[in-house]
């Protein structure tokens, strides 16, 4: 029995194994705060320019951006710009069979991408690409190797190289920033933070209501609590 727990647990870790092997950097802690409505809306706008292109968010509708502070006009203005409606889904504007052709594999819709990778491996990951040119796109990535997303936000943060350097136990790879981008190094990190926890909130957009009405409804509990103690200790005053 003992051998068979034993079993288990280690087929449960294998996933978190295989990811921090996967990465050839420690993940970066996100800074995520889904409360922060300011974010979210900067993350929100810049997921639309430059992830809807190729990847969906087809759990996600439009008009579910009221929550964090849009109107229907503004939902329109800021994050609507292929004509469909405020109460549509956020489908990608890329079709399959293009994406295959382009890219060899259908880009993964992210509308629960954060709960599958987590925060800290998407902070890490859009801040990892460098320069390959072994690769189709030209681009690979320290956290994803060989990924086959190209760098669309190196505009933004430059453009990096690789650094391996051989020490005793073994190579350590690291990042040089080679071009800057149109952003400051902490103006990209602020950048990234954002889109990242809009990514959060992506994939449960209703955490926030939840979690306020699970606190209500302790608060309601402990009053009834309190209630139904006064009452018996009323109901039983006299018999004891």
């Amino acid at each position: 029995m003992k051998k068979i727990t034993i079993a288990i647990l280690i087929l449960c870790m294998a996933p978190f194994s295989i990811f921090a092997a996967e990465s050839g950097m420690a993940l970066e802690r996100a800074p995520v705060d889904i409360t922060d409505n300011a974010s979210l809306k900067r993350g929100a706008e810049s997921f639309v320019n430059y992830c809807l292109t190729c990847h969906g968010a087809s759990y996600m509708r439009y008009n579910r951006h009221r929550d964090i502070g849009y109107t229907n006009e503004e939902i329109l203005d800021k994050l609507v710009f292929t004509g469909q409606k405020v109460g549509d889904l956020m489908e990608s504007a890329m079709r399959k069979k293009e994406a295959e052709e382009w890219f060899g594999v259908v880009p993964p819709d992210l509308s629960v991408i954060a709960r599958s990778r987590g925060a800290d491996w998407l902070y890490t990951y859009l801040k990892a690409f460098y320069r390959d040119d072994s690769t189709a796109t030209g681009w690979n990535n320290l956290v994803f190797d060989r990924a086959a997303m190209p760098h669309v936000l190196y505009q933004l943060q430059g453009e990096q190289k690789l650094v391996v350097k051989k020490t005793d136990k073994g190579e350590e790879k690291s990042l040089s920033l080679e071009k800057p981008g149109e952003l400051s190094s902490s103006d990209y990190d602020k950048f990234v933070a954002d889109l990242v926890n809009y990514l959060v909130y992506l994939g449960e957009p209703h955490a926030n209501a939840r979690k306020k009405l699970g606190i209500e409804v302790m608060i309601f509990l402990l009053g009834m609590l309190i209630l139904s103690y006064a009452l018996k200790k009323e109901y039983w005053k006299d018999i004891h």
